[in-house]
């Protein structure tokens, strides 16, 4: 005998399964206000960032998880560390030239290395960290082209 989805639906509604037929869905975390008043005053800013998001979410995410905690103990967070709003250049490097040595984060070690990304462009280097140093909680300064252009220099 073969029954339908709404036969199940109706039995379990019956029984006082107490089924609801709404969605059950997490509410969205709401921009702050601030944050995106300084987008919407800045294009170039609001710019980076969309770009930079689409190249987190095409590179980044696999390692560093959609809301950039990593993968404890493997892959390190993006959240609030000294790496991230820290020392551009040297945040420049890492997405460059890769990271081979283990790393300590918030008294976690962390040894998987992470390699180059330097096929990436300049341009989205510097979208991608202007990127994740504003996101995840973080607040720091954009990194540009010139920049990323002046690290990539002397790794040659």
């Amino acid at each position: 005998m073969i029954f339908s989805k709404q036969f199940f639906l109706g039995i379990a509604l019956v029984a006082g399964a107490g089924l609801t037929l709404q969605a059950q869905h997490r509410p969205i975390p709401k921009a702050p206000a601030k944050a995106a008043a300084k987008t919407a005053a800045d294009p170039a800013l609001a710019a980076s960032l969309t770009r930079g998001a689409v190249v987190y979410k095409n590179v980044c995410i696999t390692c560093h998880q959609a809301d950039g905690g990593g993968l404890p103990p493997i892959n390190p967070p993006l959240i609030k560390t000294q790496y991230v709003l820290g020392d551009k250049a040297r945040l420049s490097h890492i997405v460059l030239a890769g990271l081979a040595e283990p790393i300590e984060i918030d008294g976690e070690e962390y040894k998987q290395h992470m390699p180059a990304q330097a096929y990436l462009t300049d341009q989205q280097i510097a979208d991608v960290l202007t990127y994740v140093r504003n996101s995840f909680g973080n607040k720091a300064s954009a990194v540009q082209v010139a920049e990323v252009k002046a690290v990539r220099a002397t790794l040659k």
